[in-house]
């Protein structure tokens, strides 16, 4: 079964994204672009990629094992930097080239996150170590060659990056914790001068920085309601005294992503489950508001837009359409959907929006697609996806599996809890530390709506989660096991008391903002206990579990998924023993350990292979094949 599914799926993969080209990075006239490991150079007026020239690629370099994650070209086009990073590992490695007519490596920095060109010879960039970034250094490539450390964060709980403004006027340095944030400016023009502190860092206050005409553009949760907002205050006097509002988000509505753009702001919202446009005219101060199609759940922003560019470019899908491309044009003041694409939209999909009630009466979003030629949707396999932490939301990008499902007849539901960020910051606060029991009421309600609308029942039905999703996932196989048959789980967060308890560990003490501090709060502790699915595991009925856990996953320790699967397993037999019942169903608990991969990120081969198992599993178990 997992070789009929890989070969439909590799078919899948071949059909709807040979015409997906990679990432653009424009710059004047000249256009950069990976492929296959290889750096290409094209001309921006010319269509035929076969006229491009060949930089180098990974293996000329010696990093033939290593794909390349990002890459930023120095003003003057005289440099490239590039990171580079193997499956195997979370940390890149950043090499620097000088684009001759034969490329010359001239430096190769390892354990890189983020970096940036300040001039044309002088890179900022940030050191990753056991999976924080706590310092930004500055290295020069002209006659006198130095590295310098330039800041240091003192606090485990910050973790620090580095930005460009969209104008190349000011460098940030951005440290962040989960609730609160500071920006540092380095004038791109005088690069060795100390970096000049935005607005010191405020408890439960995160900012973030753009510029325009020396007015900062500030991004942030300051005021009430405590949801994201856009403010404006001079370059001279940035404090937040002096912080203007300039546009508010209406409520409950997301901010996804903000572009700034040399006469406009562009930002992508998303409102009781719709995907929107905002238009932001900083000539007219008119602001245009554009609902995007319907079917659109995920969009993907043109890499490194020009700043002065007069369109803007994206990428809308949704889990089972392919991305389609569209344009904005700031001079028509339109959306351009681009020329019809070979791969035409999927047409026999239907897309609904529903609201579960949860415990506390809170309504929950629900995204459900199915077949539109499905009969008896009571009768047909479901798989409910679930997530809920950090304010982050459920992927929603385009997934042949996805697809695939559908053309066999599933349901497909995306269950955006509390915990996730669906719904704004809000969202996020209701669902995290001493509210965490909110998304596992709110999964379920889900799930029972789901059953109540007549899509799937209870034995039909899977849950499918990754991460720290597999704290939700884990916490209602033990409180309400009978509502799933089955359930798939990706480096799943399942320990969350004793992990909690190691600060050895490198994301502890960051963490502590999410899911609380067991050390010094009784409360925590407690509170923790109460739904960790590793520490509530008793001996009763279970669904059969798959488990696909990385040897080299350094975000979820593999003795935490070891011991969790070995107490199921036991609790599993356990009552199995005290049921004499004829016909007694023992689940299938099942682990598959991974040597490649590190969390969540394989390559394609490997992430098909695990892709094919899960949904192999899925038919047995669901008995649909």
């Amino acid at each position: 079964m997992t070789k009929r599914i890989k070969q439909k799926l590799e078919g899948l993969h071949n059909k709807y994204t040979f015409n997906l080209s990679s990432p653009r990075i424009r710059f004047g006239e000249n256009v950069y672009f990976e492929e296959n490991g290889c750096i290409f150079l094209s001309k921006a007026d010319d269509v035929d990629e076969a006229n491009a020239n060949v930089l180098f690629s990974t293996e000329d370099i010696g990093f033939s094992d290593a794909h390349i994650q990002q890459i930023r070209i120095s003003p003057d086009q005289r440099y490239m930097a590039a990171s580079l990073k193997s499956e195997n590992s979370e940390e890149a490695t950043c090499v620097i080239m000088k684009l001759d007519h034969f490329p010359v490596m001239e430096k190769v920095i390892p354990n890189i996150f983020s970096f940036e060109w300040a001039t044309s010879d002088v890179l900022f960039y940030t050191s990753q170590k056991n999976l924080k970034c706590q310092e930004v250094f500055m290295t020069t490539f002209t006659n006198e060659r130095h590295t310098k450390l330039v800041y240091t964060e003192q606090d485990a709980r910050f973790f620090v990056d580095i930005y460009c403004t969209k104008d190349r006027r000011f460098l940030t340095i951005n440290s962040n914790s989960k609730t609160t944030s500071e920006v540092w400016l380095v004038d791109c023009s005088h690069p060795f001068k100390s970096p000049v502190l935005v607005q010191a860092r405020t408890k439960g206050v995160i900012y973030h920085i753009e510029h325009r005409n020396d007015e900062l553009y500030i991004l942030t949760t300051y005021g009430e309601p405590a949801e994201y907002k856009l403010m404006k205050a001079p370059v001279a006097s940035s404090g937040m005294e002096n912080w203007q509002l300039f546009y508010a988000l209406e409520e409950k509505t997301k901010l996804i992503d903000l572009e700034m753009f040399s006469n406009h702001c562009i930002m992508f919202l998303q409102h009781t489950g719709h995907l929107y446009l905002n238009v932001i005219s900083f000539v007219s101060h008119s602001i245009q508001s554009i609902k995007l199609p319907t079917w659109a759940c995920a969009f993907e922003l043109e890499s490194h837009p020009e700043h002065t560019t007069s369109t803007c470019y994206f990428q809308l899908s949704s889990p089972v359409h392919p991305p389609k491309c569209f344009a904005y044009s700031f001079k028509e003041n339109n959306l351009i959907e681009q020329a019809e694409q070979e791969v035409p939209i999927i047409k026999n999909c239907h897309t609904t929006r529903l609201l579960a009630k949860s415990k506390d009466e809170t309504l929950v979003p629900i995204t459900v697609f199915h077949n539109i030629n499905s009969k008896e949707l009571h009768r047909k396999p479901l798989l409910v996806h679930v997530y809920g932490a950090y304010g982050i939301d459920l992927n929603m990008s385009f997934k042949e599996e996805k697809l695939m499902l559908i053309e066999e007849g599933w349901i497909l539901a995306y269950c955006h809890v509390r915990g996730g960020g669906e719904l704004g910051l809000s969202w996020h606060k209701d669902g995290c530390q001493h509210n965490k029991l909110k998304g596992l009421q709110d999964l379920k309600a889900c799930i029972m709506l789901l059953h109540e609308l007549g899509f799937s029942q209870p034995k039909y039905t899977a849950l499918a989660a990754a991460s720290a999703g597999g704290v939700l996932a884990g916490a209602l196989c033990n409180t309400d096991p009978e509502l799933i048959r089955a359930m798939v789980l990706q480096a799943p967060f399942l320990d969350v008391l004793n992990t909690m308890m190691k600060t050895h560990l490198p994301l502890t003490m960051e963490e502590q903002e999410e899911w609380g501090n067991p050390l010094a709060d009784e409360k925590s502790m407690k509170y923790i206990k109460n739904y960790c699915p590793y520490q509530n595991i008793k001996p009763q009925h279970y669904p059969s579990v798959f488990i696909t856990a990385y040897e080299n996953d350094q975000r979820i320790p593999l003795t935490g998924v070891l011991k969790y699967v070995q107490k199921l397993r036991k609790a599993a037999r356990d009552h199995a023993s005290k049921t004499d019942r004829k016909g007694n169903w023992i689940p299938n608990i099942i682990l598959d350990i991974e040597a490649k991969g590190s969390h969540c990120d394989s390559s394609w081969e490997d992430s098909l292979n695990e892709v094919a198992r899960h949904l192999a599993f899925l038919n047995k178990e669901l008995d649909k094949e």
